[in-house]
């Protein structure tokens, strides 16, 4: 079976992908294929059809529905404009030529077409700060920010699609220049951020010399952990290059997005999940995690969770928790702004009987 790229103009002609602006087009280009078929095989037996728009492009492909149904789609038809077995379930397919065929995720299909159906509806909505001029930007083919990679896996990817609206209507933008300090250590938490385009530098004091933790580029976000554990900032940010960053209002992040994302349950339910097959994580320092710690929990302290991004498996739950919900609160967002399964232990270990 050989594969090969498809290009933006093939996907432009089908639906609903006509509607999609050439940017988008071009990110969806890079991520399928077309699919070459053999005549009399099965497209479907070795990869199922599930969760998967197929189109036909090209040869004919033969499609049998339940109560004895049948049609043949014929690449570049008027039928052909739209994904197979949408409407009615597949019961067997047979390939009459030669068929060429597109597959799309429909999770991602769906996060495209969600976001673009938004953002076009009023394209320029982003607040400009008084002082601090900016162009409005064009939202459906804004930078990486709101890329596919973004909205799959990054800071807005389980966001309630009902929330969208009022979130880019809310985001405040600023021009930056290198040197400036956005956020300070010590200081109230005042703000989110996105990092729309330049580089940040991250930095904490350790022992007295300043720390350099970690440096933040396109579509990364920083500020959140202050607001999610009504703290202080815990490292101070700065402008490593010229750039531009959104900002949302501590109000507005609590309804927007940290409501949406941070799912507590209490110690009984989580002991349930623990024995259905999710496991604990610890967010304290060492030093408290081996003192007093639940059986089978491990230790990940908030100052490391950033870097367990891509090395936990996405497929696991995971019940987060610290001593007394603040620590695990701001870890838990965190985590389920990346896409992971996490949920927060209610009130940590203060906040109930100690079940396991």
């Amino acid at each position: 079976m050989a594969v090969t790229k498809v290009s933006v103009e093939a996907l432009r002609i089908l639906e609903p992908l006509s509607s999609l602006a050439h940017a988008r087009l071009k990110e969806l280009a890079q991520l399928c294929c077309i699919e070459s078929v053999r005549r009399t095989a099965d497209p479907f037996h070795l990869r199922p059809i599930a969760g998967q728009s197929v189109y036909v492009v090209r040869g004919e492909l033969a499609l049998a529905y339940g109560q004895g149904s049948s049609e043949v789609i014929v690449g570049g038809s008027a039928e052909a404009r739209y994904p197979v077995g949408k409407r009615r379930e597949i019961t067997s397919a047979k390939a009459v030529t030669e068929v060429q065929m597109i597959r799309i995720d429909d999770d991602l299909l769906d996060i495209m077409l969600t976001w673009d159906q938004a953002v076009m509806q009023e394209p320029n909505r982003v607040n400009q700060p008084a002082g601090r001029p900016a162009s409005a930007p064009d939202w459906g083919n804004m930078s990486r920010l709101f890329g596919i990679d973004n909205l799959r896996f990054g800071a807005f990817s389980h966001l309630p699609p009902a929330h969208i609206n009022e979130l880019l209507r809310r985001f405040e933008r600023l021009a930056a220049s290198a040197g400036e300090v956005i956020v300070r250590e010590g200081a109230e938490g005042d703000y989110y951020y996105l990092v729309e385009s330049g580089r940040c530098q991250v930095e904490r004091m350790i022992g007295g010399v300043s720390m350099t933790l970690a440096e933040l580029k396109s579509g990364d976000t920083f500020g959140e952990e202050a607001l999610v554990s009504q703290a202080k900032r815990n490292a101070t940010v700065t402008m490593k290059t010229d750039g531009s960053l959104l900002r949302l209002s501590n109000q507005d992040f609590d309804v927007l997005l940290r409501e949406p994302l941070l799912h507590a349950i209490n110690m009984e339910q989580a002991t349930q999940k623990v024995l259905n097959g999710a496991q604990w994580i610890d967010v304290r320092y060492p030093s408290e995690y081996q003192y007093d710690r639940l059986p089978g929990a491990r230790n990940i302290p908030l100052s490391e969770i950033r870097n367990a991004f891509g090395a936990l498996d996405m497929d696991e739950e995971y019940i987060i928790y610290c001593q007394s919900g603040r620590r695990s609160a701001a870890a838990a967002f965190l985590l389920a702004q990346r896409g992971y399964r996490a949920l927060l232990l209610e009130g940590g270990l203060w906040g109930g009987d100690r079940l396991p």
